[in-house]
């Protein structure tokens, strides 16, 4: 199963996606709650008004989901984002703005499709100004949270705001806008859990992603948290799917420790195989555009010298091609 998968499907959780972004955006207060928050649709009319929107990213992100909150004043809805990164991305911040915008985007479209379809059942009021936005005053889009976390072994080394990529004169910076994201490294954090799940997650990955340490030293560590407080075998899938390792899930199942390291060791031994084959590919890459060689060539090369698919060209395109994001 890819990371990607994995992943996804353990933050579907709702109680593991509440308490990580409450200890994330409230320093562990339990602000959200799991109850609150919500996949399916809902009788809920103003849910319901904004569930297309909520649907619709799905595509790009990697987990949203809608908090449905109650309060004296009414509900109030907002849209949660959570995205997964296994390497370190340069123009990440700008990926980050771009999801966001997307989601304010397609809130805003469904509210001018709703007015066009007013119209033309001459149903709508909206004055020049309105007719014009297609968008009354009044009219109010869901806000949107966005955490990016990152599964990598290296200290996170890229930008955290828009500013960080943008080369602005001094004199300048005070008027350009300027866009933070919410980055959590899973190799090393402050953040306080109360979801058991979250806490043996984020434990394991200090201990496996700790650069200091030995892989002897990582190994001990490893078995001695995963028998004294008993990691179940959705963690260690978890903790192995981040790396994208291959194992036999059947062997956690069996008792000693050796079982369980099992898991980790696959992980070092794909995570360097991985690290030698993006080398070589942005070798590749870097000498085809010196060359000057179309996008088309490239990706054969990469083919053809790394015997790899297609998709797995492209995505190393992506990753260390020279194209804008």
């Amino acid at each position: 199963m890819s990371s990607d998968i994995v992943l996804k499907n353990y933050w579907s959780g709702n109680e593991e996606f509440a308490d990580l972004f409450n200890a994330v955006l409230f320093g562990g207060s339990q602000i959200i709650r799991a109850d609150e928050l919500e996949n399916e649709d809902t009788e809920d009319s103003v849910v319901l008004e904004h569930r297309k929107q909520a649907e619709g990213v799905k595509a790009a992100r990697d987990n949203i989901k809608i908090m449905k909150k109650s309060t004296a004043y009414g509900v109030q809805l907002v849209l949660l984002g959570l995205e997964s990164q296994e390497h370190i991305h340069y123009a990440m911040p700008l990926r980050v703005m771009g999801y966001d915008y997307a989601t304010y985007k397609k809130q805003y479209n469904n509210n001018a499709r709703q007015y066009k379809k007013q119209s033309a059942q001459q149903d709508a009021r909206l004055d020049e100004h309105e007719f014009l936005s297609k968008m009354k005053k009044t009219d109010r889009l869901l806000p949107v949270v966005t955490i990016v976390i990152y599964y990598g072994e290296k200290v996170w080394d890229a930008a955290t705001s828009l500013h960080g990529i943008l080369d602005i004169p001094a004199e300048m910076a005070p008027y350009v806008n300027d866009y933070r994201m919410l980055l959590v490294e899973a190799r090393q954090n402050n953040l306080y859990f109360h979801n058991g799940n979250n806490q043996d997650l984020f434990n394991l990955f200090e201990i496996l992603l700790d650069q200091n340490n030995s892989i002897r030293d990582k190994k001990e560590k490893a078995i001695e948290y995963t028998k004294e407080h008993e990691v179940s075998d959705m963690i260690l899938k978890t903790v192995a799917g981040a790396a994208n390792c291959k194992i036999d899930f059947a062997a956690l199942k069996q008792e000693g420790g050796n079982s369980m390291w099992s898991v980790f060791e696959e992980t070092a031994k794909e995570g360097e195989a991985r690290g030698e084959a993006r080398g070589k590919a942005e070798g590749i890459i870097d000498t085809c555009y010196d060359l000057g060689l179309p996008e088309e060539d490239i990706l054969q090369r990469l083919q053809v010298k790394l015997d790899i698919s297609l998709q797995a060209a492209q995505e190393y395109i992506r990753v260390f091609g020279k194209s804008t994001v």
